[in-house]
């Protein structure tokens, strides 16, 4: 995953709007939520605060970072006697 924008997205004429957000996370994970993360605030950067796209990157910031560091269950739970993989948060190795 790269921190590089979407060329698009890049033009002066350009405005964030909300879906550009949601395109970000859509396929999110906590291997790559700290990169999307960046990513947010670059776009979201100059936008005033009522702004709704600004709204939606602010929240999605947040959730970014509880799961880089905490993790993420989507679907269903891990099976019994099965540990899921951890997070960056729990990793132990250096």
């Amino acid at each position: 995953m790269s921190q590089a924008e979407h060329p698009q997205r890049l033009t002066e004429d350009h405005h964030v709007t909300v879906d550009d957000i949601r395109s970000l996370v859509g396929a999110s994970t906590p291997h790559f939520a700290l990169q999307i993360r960046e990513r947010i605030r670059s776009l979201i950067r100059a936008l005033p605060p009522d702004h709704p796209a600004r709204t939606e990157g602010e929240r999605e910031i947040a959730r970014l970072d509880r799961i880089a560091f905490a993790g993420e269950v989507r679907g269903e739970a891990p099976e019994d006697g099965l540990e899921p993989l951890p997070s960056l948060g729990l990793s132990t190795e250096h």
